[in-house]
């Protein structure tokens, strides 16, 4: 044979996400050559970054071969090394999209990306046809309980087979699949949330109750500073892993213990969960804060210098460093947030029904930033897919002393704002040791994450409704 002309391409099907490649055959009267996989040139061309732990091959000796419809939890790449054959792919996956059908004749110089949760299924047209799939688990006992089948004589999906199912070479338990009516969708992969039971935990917890993806597990049920349990987890059933878990006590890491508590969890820990998702090639996000900053400027971007003032600061820094190794990675910094947990807003309304008025520090300046407003601006970038990297998110509205916003809580509990005296940092700190330094600025430029479609919202209208929950207790 001659070589081909035709040129490597990538084309869309009417199933999201099943691709159809075009591939170059260079022949002669010996026979041909393909590269059958190159992932450089085939992700420049769109494919998705697919990256195969496995290599499949059906040996199909017989003409009117049939196999499938078959889902399963891993991506692959199917292509054909001898002989044709006719291919069919069914969404299996929960949407719009389910039940929709896709055909193609597929010879060696085509092959086929089929994502995860679409089912395959595929009828030799000659004899001794070799079928190659590449996938991305390994599979497993376990991964067989999320396989989901049809039957390839569905009268629902009408299939044209070249050979018809009366006459073609099935198996047994292809012959036994259910109807597409019956058939069992495919979830999605699960997004793994760490520190379940801290302020951001709890809020990704309450979103889990609309949002089934989401698998919360609390430092008893997986604990992010031992490796063995990191290991324990199913990371094929996962696509993203969502790190809500830190040590924050921002004083106490001054002390010897602290501090090796605060490297531990902030650090070191982030660097092996890092390194896992990278081998999994699981998406991460990380939550930071505005403490890898000194304070010194006024508003905060992205793409800011950090310089960390304490230890707190100094190891969430060291964490950012090691997420920057996974591929596919969201680092979320904010600030003062504010949940179901110990807080600055609760403590202040707590001391607004009572007879103490507290002294506030007036030179350090932010905005508060709600859990749940935080958590679904995190899954905002997990859902639509944005561009992996830096974001700042913190609550819209004018940057407020630490003074004012107690002000803010006293007026809004009905009380007198003027019972909230101020002080500086440095007198606060004077009685108190061990204290850690605070930078005097922790105002987050979020222009990047509004550009990405999702605009925090306005912390004084979620301080309302927090207090609204709290008084109501």
């Amino acid at each position: 044979m001659s070589s081909q002309t035709v040129e490597l391409a990538v084309r869309e099907t009417t199933i999201p996400g099943l691709m159809i490649l075009d591939l170059p055959l260079h022949g002669d009267s010996r026979g041909w050559f393909k590269e059958n996989w190159q992932r450089a040139k085939m992700i420049a061309a769109g494919l998705p970054d697919f990256r195969p732990v496995q290599n499949n091959i059906s040996y199909n000796e017989f003409r009117g071969t049939t196999r499938g419809f078959h889902a399963e939890p891993w991506d692959k790449y199917v292509s054909v090394a001898s002989g044709s054959i006719f291919g069919a792919w069914v969404d299996l996956r929960p949407g719009d999209s389910f039940g929709q059908l896709v055909t193609a004749q597929i010879g060696p110089a085509s092959a086929v990306f089929v994502p995860r949760g679409v089912a395959n299924a595929f009828q030799t047209l000659q004899d001794h046809t070799a079928y190659s799939y590449l996938v991305t688990e390994h599979w497993s006992e376990t991964s067989r309980e999320l396989y989901s089948y049809v039957n390839l004589a569905d009268p629902s999906l009408n299939v044209e087979w070249p050979i018809p199912i009366n006459e073609a070479i099935l198996s047994e338990a292809d012959q036994s699949h259910p109807n597409l009516s019956e058939a069992t969708p495919v979830p999605a992969k699960r997004i793994l949330v760490l520190g379940g039971g801290g302020q951001l935990g709890q809020a990704l917890a309450e979103l889990s109750g609309t949002d089934p993806r989401l698998h919360v597990l609390t430092r008893r049920q997986a604990d992010l500073c031992d490796p063995k349990s990191l290991d324990r987890l199913q990371w094929s059933a996962y696509s993203h892993v969502i790190n809500a878990a830190a040590y924050t006590a921002v004083d106490a890491a001054e002390t010897p213990s602290g501090r090796m508590r605060a490297w531990q969890v902030n650090a070191q820990a982030v660097r092996e969960l890092s390194a896992r998702c990278a081998v999994h090639q699981v998406g991460l996000v990380h939550v930071s804060t505005d403490y890898v900053f000194d304070g010194m400027e006024k508003v905060y971007a992205e793409e800011s210098s950090i310089a960390p003032l304490g230890v707190y600061g100094q190891s969430k820094a060291a964490g950012e460093t090691a997420v920057g190794s996974v591929p596919r990675h969201y680092l979320v910094r904010t600030s003062w947030v504010v949940g179901h947990g110990a807080n600055f807003v609760d403590t202040m309304t707590r001391l607004a029904h009572s007879d103490v008025d507290p002294v506030v520090v007036d030179d350090q300046f932010g905005r508060l930033t709600f859990a749940e407003d935080l958590a679904r601006g995190i899954m905002h970038l997990i859902d639509s897919d944005a561009q992996y990297g830096t974001y700042n998110f913190q609550g819209a509205g004018q940057p407020m002393s630490w003074h004012k916003v107690a002000q803010e809580i006293f007026a809004l509990c009905g009380e007198d704002a003027r019972r909230v005296g101020s002080t500086s940092t440095q007198e606060y700190a004077a009685n108190r040791v061990p204290f850690a330094p605070r930078p005097a600025y922790g105002v987050l430029d979020t222009s990047k994450i509004r550009a990405a479609g999702y605009i925090p919202g306005d912390q004084l209208e979620y301080l309302k409704k927090h207090l609204r929950m709290l008084n109501s207790k």
